[in-house]
């Protein structure tokens, strides 16, 4: 079409209609980009996710339920307290006032602002790694897509621990005060798993802050560890935040190469650097200490304050061992199959320990950081009695 003077008015209709929308493309990229920069998660529809997805969980139970059961917990731990500190020869001051009963729920919320605090540290280095000044609308549409995705992995993967924690020692390890931590007891997490195992739900109770009591005393009594313990993380945090931009390439090839049942390790370690991997293994070597030390309190206190506690901790185990492929799948894909690992490699080396020397050789574990087990140890328990002990086993 042409106008009176034979002037053309297609190409003048391009240009104003390119000029449109190169102008929308700007606004629009400039919103996503302020939006992509509020953050990695939404954490409120973390919560969301989780919490819905707790809704079809068995056994929910009242405000009022939950809050007539805190006495007992209560009751629980005004015994478990006095047999740990005559054991273990450690004060744990105002420990029993600091216990929470609460619903599943209740543990997402707690958990989702330890996992945001832990998020905080690397967000920042992460978006401006991967979302420079003036990326535009792909770019910033990319890591929208990605806020999407993350938040609603974390939102079911806390929604898929909500069913199954029983307690929870309650630790700020990053925060600028040493504030003692907490102890958080799921109910209705506690009474289900009481009922699968057939055992008393009182005595099921106290088990459960036996074991949670004595990762309180691990920390509370031993000053030195959560620094230590911190400093690691935040080390690690800030390598993982220096390496966003190929980290999710090599953790999609890590992870391929996991499922096809190649390569040695966990699928999580093949993915690290050198600095990275060190700083991974001595968590892990720290975290089956903690474990299985846990454990064998458990065992040794719960002798004479646990009524059943052989059938407890038989049956409690062998449900552990006998997970569903579904189950198994996800624990190997999140990484929480290095938990499950940390329990039984842990059992075995403070096993080992305590047959060289007794009580007086395990306590040695908690003089400082030299003496936590290294690289290699907690497999080999005879290094680490060579090393610190000086004991030939």
């Amino acid at each position: 079409m042409t106008g009176r003077r034979g002037t053309p008015w297609g190409w003048k209709a391009g240009i104003l209609v390119a000029s449109v929308v190169g102008a929308a493309t700007t606004v629009l990229g400039r919103r996503a980009e302020a939006a992509a920069r509020a953050g990695l998660i939404d954490w409120a529809a973390v919560e969301r996710v989780a919490v819905g997805h707790l809704r079809t969980a068995p056994g929910t139970l009242a405000p009022a339920e939950l809050a007539a059961t805190e006495p007992r917990y209560a009751a629980a731990m005004a015994r478990v307290v006095p047999a740990l500190e005559a054991t273990l020869g450690a004060a744990l001051p105002g420990i029993v006032g600091r216990i929470a009963v609460v619903d599943r729920a209740g543990w997402v919320r707690a958990n989702r602002a330890t996992f945001a605090a832990l998020f905080g540290r690397i967000e920042g280095d992460v978006l401006r790694e991967v979302l420079p000044p003036g990326a535009g609308l792909s770019k910033s549409s990319m890591v929208l897509a990605n806020r999407w995705l993350a938040t609603r992995q974390l939102g079911l993967l806390l929604g898929f621990l909500g069913r199954r924690v029983l307690g929870q020692y309650d630790l700020a390890l990053l925060a600028a005060e040493s504030a003692p931590g907490r102890l958080l007891f799921v109910e209705e997490n506690v009474r289900q798993t009481a009922a699968v195992l057939r055992v008393p739900v009182d005595a099921f109770r106290t088990w459960v802050a036996l074991h949670e009591a004595t990762h309180a005393f691990e920390f509370e009594a031993h000053p030195w560890l959560r620094p230590w313990l911190a400093g690691r993380l935040e080390r690690q945090l800030e390598l993982f935040g220096s390496a966003s931009a190929s980290l999710p390439r090599e953790a999609a090839r890590s992870l391929g190469r996991a499922l096809r049942g190649l390569g040695r390790g966990h699928w999580m370690e093949r993915m690290l650097g050198p600095e990275e991997r060190r700083l991974f293994r001595e968590t892990q070597a720290a975290m089956s200490l903690l474990e299985g030390y846990a454990d064998h309190v458990m065992e040794a206190v719960g002798r004479d304050l646990v009524p059943g506690v052989g059938t407890i901790s038989s049956r409690f185990h062998a449900r552990r061992a006998r997970r569903s492929p579904v189950e198994r799948a996800v624990f190997r894909l999140t990484g929480l199959d290095l938990k499950m690992e940390q329990y039984a490699a842990g059992r075995r080396f403070v096993a080992a320990l305590e047959a060289a020397g007794g009580p007086a050789l395990l306590g040695r574990l908690w003089d400082g950081p030299e003496s936590l087990p290294g690289d290699g140890e907690i497999e080999e328990p005879a290094r680490w009695l060579r090393r610190v002990a000086g004991v030939a086993p």
